[in-house]
């Protein structure tokens, strides 16, 4: 276990593929995301990797950004994120309603 496994998460909402799909929910399902973000900036990698709530899991399909793995995350009520694992950052790529998207 690294010493950034304890490092608090950094939150990268920047991609614009992120913003549209937030800017698309309606209210409550915004907030219900803004919660789960709210509780992983709380957090440090190691709590995150273990959260059952978050139910995080690499994505073998595809990589990110420079062959970056891929993972998924349950980010609201009926929703995943996808994201990649930077140094201390969690960067959110996009947002899932539907479980089986996020995969692909």
């Amino acid at each position: 276990m690294s010493r950034q496994d304890h490092e608090p998460v950094k939150l990268d909402l920047n991609n614009p593929v992120f913003q549209r799909h937030l800017f698309r929910l309606q209210k409550n399902e915004q907030l219900a995301v803004l919660g789960t973000l709210r509780k992983i900036s709380k957090m440090s990698w190691q709590q995150v990797y273990q959260d059952r709530g978050l139910n995080w899991e690499v994505i073998s399909s595809r990589s990110g950004p420079h062959g970056a793995r891929l993972y998924t995350f349950r980010i609201g009520q009926g929703f995943r994120g996808v994201a990649f694992h930077e140094q201390t950052w969690l960067r959110i790529l996009s947002l899932h309603p539907d479980h089986d998207t996020a995969y692909k």
